[in-house]
């Protein structure tokens, strides 16, 4: 009896960390899950499309240039939001990974569209050749303390640009005065204003091109914004019919004129 006794203690014992095992298979699973879906809201822009981008200083993954902080050497862009505390914490830590950043960007097509000193849409008409390359102002007072103290708008100069150089629709060059601000945050620039309720019409067919270009557009958060914008006019148009069926509906007053 001892014996059998023995022998079935050891055969639960043996068969314990096979079921711990698979019960912590099945606990991580959910896990992985949600950590994939939370890097996803985060709008982290995924390895295949951002090959060309350059890196996070935090986690060495493809920036979104949607998420940035300026600094005194310029901005610093990142994969997601989740970083930049971390990168503000402790900047000095990252200084030389936001450096080689910098010099990466310095190397990717770029378009001008803000002014330097006042950070206004540039006016094609005011600007200056400096350092070799044109650099355009929102007007020519801006362009003249600009030349006054070039080094105090030098990292002014480099938050100036978008990395978005090409239309997600039509595929050319944009143009910088063509642009929109859409609900989740995002600027996209189009080649003209055209482009915008084509992009708009089918969000999901053209926003991996903006991928490709270092931007991430929170796709649920627009369409959302669209839709409750899509029910206003229906709402004010009912409001507004209420309204004047109340006004007929009510007996015109009688004034007695008193003599």
């Amino acid at each position: 009896m001892f014996v059998r006794s023995r022998w079935f203690v050891l055969v639960i014992v043996a068969a314990l960390p096979v079921g711990l095992a698979v019960g912590q298979e099945k606990s991580d699973k959910p896990v992985q899950e949600k950590a994939v879906k939370v890097e996803k809201e985060e709008g982290c822009i995924s390895a295949e499309a951002g090959k060309n981008l350059p890196k996070c200083p935090i986690m060495d993954e493809p920036v979104n240039f949607g998420c940035s902080v300026q600094t005194d050497d310029g901005p610093v862009y990142f994969c997601c939001p989740g970083c930049i505390p971390k990168f503000e914490k402790d900047k000095a830590k990252f200084a030389d990974k936001a450096k080689a950043q910098r010099e990466a960007c310095a190397k990717l097509p770029r378009v001008q569209v803000k002014c330097p000193v006042e950070g206004k849409p540039i006016d094609k008409q005011s600007f200056a050749e400096i350092d070799g390359q044109k650099v355009f102002f929102c007007c020519k007072d801006c362009m003249a303390k600009y030349k006054e103290a070039p080094a105090k708008h030098k990292a002014a100069l480099l938050g100036s640009y978008t990395y978005q150089t090409k239309c997600p629709v039509e595929g050319g060059p944009i143009a910088p005065a063509s642009f929109a601000d859409l609900p989740d945050g995002s600027r996209v620039y189009y080649c003209c204003m055209g482009c915008d309720k084509k992009f708009r019409a089918e969000l999901a067919k053209y926003t991996p091109k903006l991928e490709e270009q270092g931007t991430v557009l929170n796709l649920k958060k627009i369409e959302k914004a669209e839709k409750e914008d899509a029910k206003k006019p229906a709402v004010e148009e009912k409001g507004e019919k209420a309204e004047k069926g109340e006004k007929a509906g009510k007996p015109e007053e009688k004034h007695e004129h008193k003599h």
